[in-house]
């Protein structure tokens, strides 16, 4: 199965936030951007922000072939039973499209958040426990012991806010069968200044997470490279910018690592919340 879920999801997909807070009835705009994603060549969307089958399910339908998966759909705010109802659903009208992601938020979003590597297993027996396949899910894991259950207890990983050096730890602990797809944050800007300006503006939520920061210093950063909206050094490992050519070669930096896919999400400063679409359209060009 899982050979078929990284055929179907292919070596490229968009990461969007734009379903982060709608209801299925709020989707028209994004469900109308996934069937030009998929004409784009794009193999997945991935959706963050908390999201669920409910909320994948138009996308699906507005389109044919493209997989939505969840990215991530937080484990303290959805029951295993219901999620195990409401894949199978999913799953029986439209088999293989969904493709459930699951991770343990952060403590400052859960209000619930405690000993998150033990719920998360308990969140996987319950899964088990409602028929729910193994092979169906993917874990956000950053540490080892949750690439560990993802390799073991699911289908692999889809890691955010990573490097390639870091894909490249991932992949061999993993194995190579799982599927990794890390996300990787994007901006078309070529200027340094500029391109770095609007990264670090993004960045600085991410920072004020431990599990993210934990995580940079577990892969080689120091304090310094996380303080003050991160270093230069740490914008260019988890951002891709530049001019189309140095932009191709950070995502290949990514699948040369051991990525089998990579969920590429734009950048650009946008306050409004509104769609890249004209940068996902460019962005696929450049890849092609």
């Amino acid at each position: 199965m899982t050979d078929a879920l990284k055929e179907t999801v292919g070596r490229y997909g968009i990461w969007t936030g734009a379903a982060r807070g709608l209801d299925p009835s709020q989707l028209g705009e994004l469900a109308e951007a996934v069937g030009e994603l998929e004409e784009l060549g794009y193999g997945a969307v991935w959706l963050g922000g908390n999201t669920s089958a409910a909320v994948a399910a138009p996308l699906i339908e507005a389109s044919s072939r493209i997989a939505v998966g969840t990215s991530i759909q937080s484990i303290w705010e959805h029951e295993p039973a219901d999620t195990a109802a409401s894949v199978a659903e999913l799953d029986s009208a439209h088999p293989g499209r969904f493709v459930l992601g699951l991770g343990v938020s952060h403590a400052k979003l859960a209000e619930q958040y405690r000993r998150p590597y033990s719920a998360l297993v308990s969140y996987l027996d319950a899964l088990d426990e409602a028929g729910h396949p193994a092979d169906r899910r993917l874990l956000a894991a950053l540490g080892p012991k949750s690439i560990d259950l993802a390799r073991d207890r699911a289908a692999g990983s889809i890691p955010y806010l990573v490097t390639a050096d870091q894909t490249a730890t991932s992949r061999e602990r993993l194995g190579e069968a799982p599927l990794l797809a890390p996300e990787l944050k994007v901006v078309l800007e070529s200027d340094p200044a500029r391109a770095r300006a609007v990264a670090r503006d993004y960045l600085a939520m991410y920072l004020a997470l431990p599990n993210y920061t934990n995580n940079f210093l577990r892969n080689g950063f120091t304090e310094d490279d996380v303080a003050n909206g991160g270093s230069d050094r740490l914008v260019d490992a988890v951002f891709a910018w530049g001019d189309e050519s140095r932009i191709r070669t950070r995502v290949e930096e990514f699948l040369k690592a051991g990525a089998d896919h990579v969920a590429l999400q734009i950048v650009d400063g946008d306050t409004r919340g509104s769609l890249p679409r004209e940068a996902w359209s460019k962005l696929a060009s450049l890849l092609a």
